[in-house]
Order: structure tokens, then sequence, then C-alpha cells
């Protein structure tokens, strides 16, 4: 079975009606590993060890595992992504990602967090997952001091932004400062969520980000938090274990 999910069709229920706080695994379960990886990582890199490790995640081979990473200046297509929505084709690598959503931009200054996680060892409702995972950047953001808000008919993280003029239905402003995007294999997930800390914003110009059209991009260097990526790493780990519980750092797997 191959689940892939990032915006959600419509529904009797609303999306947000799966809103929690915690997403912990069974009791007994191994702490989840937490990898960092230097440098930027490229992306067809990323993509093997996110297969690898799903696949011994499944098999028992492997614990549940975050990969933090920084990738080079790039654009990647998810199953649902319009042409249209590639302005400039050309301007930086594009990359089918496999990952539900639309296209998204991911570079320098903004942490990308692969989440491995074995849903039969915790929940097996993917809405509940992302909601989850949006708590999560939600708490972190808290940290700064930034009201980090959902939307029912936007995944993600959005902030407001009173100063700006508002839209034509009256509506806010409003930026989005992180992305969510997932893939689910025999209820083990992969992809994740990308957070923007100091990326060049002008990067985005060059795609409708995840096809979200009259609404911008921010950051935290862009909100006035300039603060060194091992900082975010810091406080991303903290809330992720309040959330999906216990963490053991790990190192990078062999090479196959």
């Amino acid at each position: 079975m191959t689940v892939t999910t990032a915006n959600f069709a419509p529904s009797p229920a609303p999306r947000l009606a799966t809103l929690t706080t915690t997403f912990f695994a069974a009791e007994g379960a191994p702490p989840v590993g937490w990898t960092i990886l230097d440098g930027l990582t490229d992306y067809a890199t990323a993509l093997a060890l996110m297969d690898r490790r799903v696949a011994e995640i499944d098999a028992g081979a492997a614990p549940e595992t975050v990969f933090l990473v920084e990738h080079p200046p790039l654009y990647t297509a998810g199953t649902k992504a319009n042409a249209a929505d590639l302005v400039d084709a050309t301007r930086f690598p594009v990359y089918e990602a496999g990952r539900g959503g639309e296209y998204t931009y991911h570079g320098p200054g903004q942490r990308v967090a692969y989440v491995c996680l074995d849903l039969k060892r915790r929940r097996q409702d993917i809405r509940a997952f992302v909601a989850a995972l949006e708590a999560w950047i939600i708490s972190t953001l808290r940290e700064f001091q930034i009201v980090g808000e959902r939307r029912e008919d936007r995944v993600g993280v959005w902030v407001e932004q009173p100063e700006r003029p508002p839209l034509m239905d009256g509506s806010s402003a409003e930026d989005k400062i992180a992305a969510i995007g997932i893939r689910v294999r025999k209820w083990v997930t992969f992809h994740g969520i990308s957070l923007n800390v100091d990326p060049d914003l002008t990067h985005f110009s060059g795609i409708v980000p995840c096809g979200v059209r009259n609404h911008g991009v921010t950051s935290l260097a862009d909100l006035g938090h300039v603060v060194s990526m091992p900082e975010v790493d810091i406080l991303l780990r903290r809330h992720f274990e309040t959330i999906f519980g216990a963490t053991s750092k790990l190192g990078l797997p062999d090479p196959a």
C-alpha cells in the first residue's frame, strides 16, 4: 500500500477537526533516531536515503528516524504539481519528489526535516499525523514569539502580516513560513517539513509555492529573528519530543 498526500481533498469532516498535540509511539517503542547531515545535501541523495530507511523501518531493521538537511537551491514537484506553477523552469534544477502537494523550493537557510515514522506503532491516521507536524512547527515558532497558524484549505504553517494591506476579500495578508509534504509507504512516512530560517526569499519567485496564489513566503530572519541553524535544530528537537516522543542521536547509515 502506498499513500501519497499533502493537500487533502474535501471531505465531510473538516481537516482541522483532526488537530492533535501528541502523536506518540506505543509504549516500549525505541526512541526516534535524530540525524543531522552537514553541508548541502544533493536531493537525489536524500531521496535514496529516505527510500532505504523506510524499507529498513518496515522490516524492523532500523529505528524510526528524522533526517535534518539543507539542500542546494532547487525546486521539487509533488504529485499534484501544476505545470503552470513552474514560473521559471531554468532557474534551478527541478525534481519529481514523489510526495504529495505541488511545487516547493528548497535551498540554503531552510531547514528540511525528513520524518520517517512507522504509523503502525503510532496511529494509522494520516490527517492526524499532518496535524502533529503542524503542531511541531507552531510550538517551535512560539520560542520566537511568532504566532504560526493553520488554515483549513492550505496545509502548512502561516503567519499573518497585519502591517500589509488586506486582500481583496478583506482577509488579512499572510505568508507561509513552513511547508509540509509527505508520502506514506506501508504506513511508514517520509518526506516531511521545511522551515524557512534564513533562505533567499527571492528564490521562491520561480514557482507558485504549493500552488497558493495571493499569499507570500516569510522566514525567521524576515520576521526579525536572526538565529543559527544549530539553534533552530535544538528547538526543533525539543518540541518534536513533546509531540512525537523521545529521540536519540543517530549517525548516518552505512552506504549501501
